[in-house]
């Protein structure tokens, strides 16, 4: 009896765990419609960026941009990776999965003799990097709201342009995930800095509506670049943060699943267990009985 007990408060156990990670993947499932809303949203402004960026190209010299900072390139000697993960667990190899990516992108910069210093952005990044041998820069943006916002990118953006253009780092690169549907997000590195600027269209002049006052470089330096690297950091946290809700509605699914697997498996134990109980106690009263014959 003290086994069908045990097997009682383990099926028990795991009713409850699964209410939990029920509950967990139906609040997930709801976000991350959302999520994927913003994020279908915010793509057609980084592309008016791109697209306008390549009408400037056409009709600007590459001597005139030479004196702009966020696209000067130099000898690579230190790179800055911008790791983006989750500051909650419970999604699946969601953060492992960007974090093997991390470490791989870094021995390799090492093997080419680069130095190479992190900018993390996550509780679960800070946590995994903490032991591992390797300069963190700047101070971790961790418990960022759950809906990514303008402002928070503006921080990012311009804590990784202060390294660059102070000459404290090379390069910066950019390791996250982009979200593609909801059973299925990818690693990206993302060269950040220098901008690389996209190349110009042939045979496209100017928009004849579209003004720039004082002059274009004037513009491209105080308006288009830092709207471009502050958009990018936009864009690449609301992919991760759709991409993560994905991964959490997922493994939540197979949570309670399993769960629903294991409760069909301890109710078969604990029924054949309680029929041998039953079995057990009928023949010990049939040779009692026998026993008062004889």
């Amino acid at each position: 009896m003290a086994n069908l007990k045990a097997i009682r408060q383990r099926i028990r156990s795991v009713q409850s765990t699964q209410k939990i990670t029920r509950a967990m993947k139906m609040v997930a499932a709801a976000k991350v419609r959302r999520a994927q809303g913003r994020v279908l949203a915010a793509r057609p402004f980084t592309q008016g960026i791109i697209r306008i960026l390549r009408e400037v190209m056409a009709e600007v010299s590459p001597v005139d941009l030479q004196g702009l900072y966020l696209l000067n390139r130099r000898q690579i000697k230190k790179v800055a990776i911008i790791v983006i993960s989750s500051d909650r667990g419970l999604c699946g190899s969601y953060n492992s999965t960007v974090f093997r990516d991390v470490l791989a992108r870094i021995t390799a910069l090492r093997a080419e003799g680069k130095e190479v210093g992190l900018m993390l952005v996550g509780l679960k990044a800070v946590s995994f990097f903490k032991h591992i041998k390797v300069e963190k820069l700047g101070k971790p943006f961790t418990l960022l709201p759950a809906i990514p916002t303008v402002e928070e990118a503006k921080l990012i953006a311009g804590q990784a342009s202060e390294f660059f253009t102070s000459g404290q780092v090379d390069a910066i690169e950019i390791i996250g995930t982009d979200f593609l549907s909801l059973l299925r997000s990818e690693v990206k590195n993302t060269q950040y800095l220098p901008i690389q600027l996209p190349q110009a269209e042939e045979h496209k002049a100017l928009n004849p509506i579209r003004l720039f006052e004082p002059d274009i470089i004037d513009v491209m330096e105080r308006e288009l670049l830092p709207k471009y690297i502050e958009n990018t950091i936009y864009q690449a946290l609301l992919e991760a943060s759709a991409s993560e809700l994905a991964a959490r509605m997922n493994a939540m699914t197979n949570a309670s699943n399993n769960a629903r697997d294991l409760i069909s498996s301890l109710t078969l134990i604990y029924n054949k267990a309680r029929q041998a109980s039953i079995t057990q106690e009928l023949l010990e009263i049939v040779g009692g009985a026998e026993a008062l014959k004889g």
